[in-house]
């Protein structure tokens, strides 16, 4: 589970049972050792930024004016989220876009449309190197 997808069961949760914990929040700790292959999201570099994040630091920097708070949310989060609470996907995305403006972000994104964009892309890209080539390089 990616950073941003971990963060947002942790912070979903927290609403869903009536706020956030008043004990002090652990550091996360994520290690290689943590990772499912699902899309090389935790290498050595992320795993360095990610034991220095918090919630503390989000709610610090989506309280912020001076900046505009992103959070993308891939479609395997919302299904996880949606059928750990017992709610549709699109009920899912709703409460998560809810809860997350009501935090100060400004966008929250669902990533399959990017997917889907990419994957066009790519489709044209194969399309027109056969028709200029008649046949995709090697190597």
């Amino acid at each position: 589970m990616c950073f941003a997808c971990w963060l947002a069961l942790i912070l979903l949760t927290a609403a869903l049972q009536g706020g956030a914990s008043k004990r002090p929040a652990k550091k996360a700790s994520i290690t290689l050792n943590d990772c499912l292959a699902c899309s090389g999201c935790v290498t050595s570099a992320e795993t360095v930024l990610i034991t220095a994040q918090s919630k503390e630091e989000f709610y610090k920097h989506a309280a912020r004016d001076d900046e505009v708070m992103v959070v993308s949310i891939a479609p395997q989060a919302t299904a996880s989220l949606a059928a750990h609470f017992e709610l549709s996907m699109p009920e899912t995305l709703r409460r998560l876009t809810h809860f997350f403006s009501g935090l100060g972000v400004r966008h929250v994104l669902d990533t399959t449309v990017a997917r889907d964009f990419t994957l066009e892309e790519t489709y044209a890209e194969v399309v027109a190197r056969l028709r200029a080539r008649g046949r995709l390089p090697q190597g």
